[in-house]
C-alpha cells in the first residue's frame, strides 16, 4: 500500500472483502490534489526520452542530494566500503543515515550474505534504507544498441520483470517503495507508461558519478556497489572526503527519496 500524502509504502494483510476496487479516473479525481498524483502528473511529461526518463532531481533547495546505489546482478561481492566510509562520514550527524538501494532479483539469489549485511546495518539503526524495484533479471547485452536493450530487449516480459522482483523482495524482508528505476535508466514511452500502469514511479539520476556527472542541490546520484564499477565508488568516496567539513556542519546531507519527492511536487 502506498500512502498518497507521503509516498510512504506499507505491508497488510487484507481480506478480499474488505478490498473495494475502483477505476482509475475516480481515484484520479478522489487523490488529485495529493503528492502521488503530482508525481504521476510530473512523470507523464517526461516519459519519452530513450535514456533517464522520470525523476531525475528532487527539491532543489535541499542542502544535500539523495543517494541511490544500484545492485544489478553480478557474481562480485557488495562494495562494503561504500556503507562502511557512509557511515564514517555521516553516522555522526545523520543517524540512521537515510539512502536508496535499487535491487534485482537474481543480484538477491546470489548475494544472501551481502544482503544479509545490508539488513543489519538497518537494524542496528546506522542506514534507512528505501529499497526500489530494479526489475528480475536487468537483461543487457553490450552488443546491442539501447532502442533494443535491457527491458526494451524484444520479448521482455515486463510484468514478470517488476512483480517477480517485488515478491522476491518481499521474501528477503524488504519493503518495496513505490519507487521504480529502469535498468540502464534506458525506457521508451510504451514501458515508461506500462511502469506507471502499475502505480510505480520511475527515477532517474542527474548526476552518475562514473560517467563524470557532478551532483548539484537536489541531485538524485547513482553509484554501483555490486563490484561492477569501481571508478563510480573512488568518485563518491572523494566527494564526501571534500565535503568533510560541510557534513559536519550538517551543511551538506542526505536526503531520504519519498520525502525529497513530496517536497519537489508539492505537499
Amino acid at each position: 500500500m502506498v500512502d498518497s500524502k507521503t509516498l510512504e509504502t506499507s505491508v497488510a494483510i487484507l481480506q478480499p472483502q474488505t478490498v473495494k476496487p475502483l477505476p482509475w479516473e475516480t481515484l484520479k479525481q478522489q487523490f488529485q490534489q495529493t503528492p502521488y498524483f503530482r508525481a504521476i502528473r510530473t512523470e507523464q511529461e517526461r516519459d519519452t526520452n530513450l535514456q533517464d526518463a522520470g525523476l531525475e532531481r528532487a527539491d532543489t533547495t535541499e542542502r544535500g542530494f539523495s543517494l541511490t546505489i544500484d545492485l544489478c546482478p553480478s557474481n562480485k561481492p557488495l562494495t562494503r566500503s561504500v556503507f562502511e566510509q557512509l557511515i564514517a562520514a555521516f553516522g555522526p550527524e545523520e543517524k540512521p543515515i537515510p539512502i536508496t538501494i535499487t535491487i534485482t532479483g537474481l543480484w538477491m539469489a546470489r548475494h544472501a550474505d551481502d544482503l544479509a549485511y545490508l539488513k543489519n546495518l538497518v537494524s542496528r539503526g546506522q542506514l534507512d534504507i528505501t529499497w526500489v524495484n530494479h526489475s528480475y533479471y536487468h537483461h543487457y547485452d553490450p552488443r546491442l544498441p539501447l532502442s533494443v536493450n535491457f527491458l526494451l530487449e524484444p520479448n521482455t516480459n515486463l510484468s514478470k520483470e517488476i512483480l517477480l522482483n517485488e515478491q522476491a523482495m518481499l521474501q528477503n524482508g524488504l519493503l518495496p517503495s513505490i519507487f521504480f528505476r529502469f535498468p540502464g535508466l534506458v525506457s521508451n514511452k510504451t514501458i515508461f507508461d506500462r511502469v506507471l500502469s502499475f502505480g510505480l514511479l520511475p527515477i532517474g539520476s542527474d548526476a552518475w558519478l562514473a560517467k563524470k556527472q557532478q551532483p548539484s542541490q537536489g541531485s538524485l546520484v547513482l553509484i554501483h556497489a555490486n563490484g561492477n564499477e569501481p571508478l563510480g565508488i573512488a568518485d563518491f568516496i572523494q566527494l564526501i572526503r571534500q565535503h568533510s567539513g560541510a557534513i559536519r556542519n550538517k551543511q551538506w546531507l542526505l536526503y531520504q527519496l519519498p520525502t525529497s519527492i513530496v517536497d519537489t511536487v508539492g505537499k
